[in-house]
């Protein structure tokens, strides 16, 4: 199931803290994958269905430099295949020894038309990364490779990225504070919930820079839910 280009294009305009407050009036508390930041900070917001890779703990016979020759390597058939418009999340076991990926393979997605990526360990060559016009979302730089700490073992597989539960199509949404993970079934509806919420926010500041209480005005009484309906109705 596509995500539609409605929901996408609500998802970019909305906050991850409005998403998480959505989430969370659903039930759903751990969304936000904790202690990563984006490291291009002027690129634009991310949405996409996840694209999943998996990393375990390296070991020493099979991890060499030798392994990047094999088209099937894991990681190097995940660049090439994730679909367009899709965001990596990588699953580094929050272990930023060794990087999860470099500007090469980063580019090579972006040029793909990949949607961005994620990971709970490091990216190495990341001043060129903060270069590029491509949200790129780590805990730090990590310069060694990842052959050092990183086997890769799994494509599109359930994962976990910083303890967040992450499923093959889930929808990833980045900002500027971090990245939220939608789960499918529900990332419609809470777009459309999100947008709306926006749109209330955006009121209650107006309101509160033209010098109102927050008392009554957010959360919102019943006098306040009518002078927002009317303004939206005005519009």
């Amino acid at each position: 199931m596509s995500l539609s280009e409605s929901a996408r294009a609500k998802l970019a305009a909305v906050s991850t803290a409005t998403l998480t407050t959505v989430l969370f009036k659903r039930g759903f508390r751990n969304t936000f994958i904790q202690g990563i930041h984006r490291l291009n900070p002027h690129a634009p917001a991310m949405v996409g269905p996840a694209y999943t890779l998996r990393y375990i703990p390296a070991r020493e016979d099979l991890d060499h430099l030798g392994v990047f020759e094999d088209r099937s390597h894991p990681q190097r058939k995940a660049v090439e295949e994730i679909p367009p418009g899709h965001v990596m999340v990588i699953d580094s076991r929050k272990d930023r020894r060794a990087a999860s990926a470099g500007n090469i393979l980063i580019t090579r997605m972006k040029m793909r038309g990949v949607a961005g990526i994620v990971t709970d360990g490091g990216f190495r060559d990341s001043p060129d990364i903060a270069k590029l016009d491509f949200p790129v979302y780590c805990v730090a730089p990590s310069a060694p490779t990842n052959l050092i700490h990183h086997h890769a073992t799994d494509i599109n597989v359930p994962i976990a990225c910083a303890d967040v539960a992450v499923y093959p199509g889930d929808i990833v949404v980045g900002d500027a504070e971090g990245v939220v993970i939608v789960p499918r079934h529900v990332a419609d509806k809470v777009a459309e919930e999100a947008a709306r919420m926006t749109l209330f926010e955006d009121w209650v500041e107006n309101r509160v820079r033209a010098g109102a209480s927050t008392f009554g005005l957010y959360p919102p009484d019943a006098g306040t839910r009518a002078a927002f309906e009317a303004e939206m109705k005005k519009r």
